[in-house]
């Protein structure tokens, strides 16, 4: 029997956090071995935000190392750059035309952006629309996401549904999966908002490319509470839950299993051995990445590799979609 299609995409945005490490990248390789993946590097998307043209360049070659770093089998995974695949920008307008305007202007993250900027450009309209071309491009049977994209892939399938109801069978209609914990790393300074990437002059949020002195100053400043004990209580105590959540993901334990093991301990010893934890876990990470950014020509074999793997995939579903819609091919 055939394994059921993944499918998986990252913005070049900015170094990668540990939050997303924990959230996503820690699990890719295990999905990897259990799915036919697709893992995507969605430079098309980065672009919403009017990104300097070498920072760009330089990320995705960043995101790509990492990808590496994390073990995946690029012989059993098809691992590629979005914007190298044009199916990508055409599956965009096709769906741009299924999809109601009130349904993309109710996106949480898009009225985020709203209240936050003063210019709106449509590429942010437009976000999950491609997103949902992205997905439905490759017949996939599951996204893995953090919860905040959760409501772009319940988009993405009614755009689906609604292109098979008009147009006949034609899209495979994906499910969401999200991880029960962990899926959420809050910042060290502000443990009630999610660590972010856009934050790289923040000490609430620690990067895949800190060194250890920088980890160990920024969970030593991490915000707690008044009180002593340490227990995970994510209304009453933010900042130690938190911190609970991290040494759990990456020691693969249940939070309650952490709880348990610093239940007689204070808030010093709860901060060095999360520092521990997540020195030890970069530490390794950071040998591979390195190693293989000084790599550029070799990236570069990878990403071509990538691009006409995707493509077979992706151009067999835009001409099924096209021969829907009766554009002659």
């Amino acid at each position: 029997m055939d394994k059921k299609i993944a499918y998986t995409a990252i913005k070049p945005t900015g170094v990668l956090t540990l939050g997303g490490y924990i959230g996503i990248a820690q699990n890719l390789k295990s999905i990897t071995e259990n799915y036919n993946s697709y893992i995507c590097i969605a430079d098309l998307h980065a672009l919403t935000i009017n990104p300097d043209p070498q920072e760009l360049k330089n990320n995705t070659y960043k995101l790509l190392a990492l990808y590496l770093s994390l073990g995946i089998d690029t012989e059993n995974t098809t691992l590629y750059l979005q914007s190298q695949v044009h199916e990508h920008a055409e599956m965009n307008w096709i769906l741009s035309n299924f999809t109601m305007y009130g349904e993309a202007t109710r996106m949480t993250q898009f009225k985020d952006y709203q209240a936050k900027s003063k210019e709106v450009n449509m590429g942010l309209l437009n976000y999950p629309i491609l997103m949902a071309g992205d997905i439905l491009l490759y017949d996939t049977d599951i996204v893995p996401v953090g919860i905040d994209q959760k409501q772009h892939v319940e988009l993405c399938r009614n755009i689906a549904i609604r292109f098979n109801h008009k147009m006949g069978e034609t899209l495979k209609i994906p499910d969401v999966m999200i991880r029960k914990e962990g899926y959420k790393i809050c910042g060290l300074s502000e443990p009630t908002k999610k660590m972010s990437k856009s934050d790289r002059g923040d000490t609430g949020t620690i990067f895949i490319e800190d060194t250890e002195e920088e980890i160990k100053k920024k969970i030593k400043r991490a915000v707690t509470d008044s009180e002593s004990t340490v227990r995970y209580d994510v209304e009453n105590k933010p900042g130690v839950s938190n911190l609970l959540t991290i040494y759990a993901c990456l020691n693969n334990i249940e939070i309650k299993q952490a709880e348990e093991h610093f239940k007689n301990s204070n808030y010093g010893t709860l901060k060095t051995e999360v520092a521990d934890t997540i020195v030890k876990t970069l530490t390794s990470l950071q040998e591979k990445y390195y190693k293989y950014l000084s790599n550029k020509e070799y990236l570069d074999e990878i990403l071509e590799k990538g691009r006409q793997k995707a493509q077979i995939k992706a151009r067999e579903t835009i001409n099924r979609v096209y021969s829907k819609l009766g554009i002659i091919r």
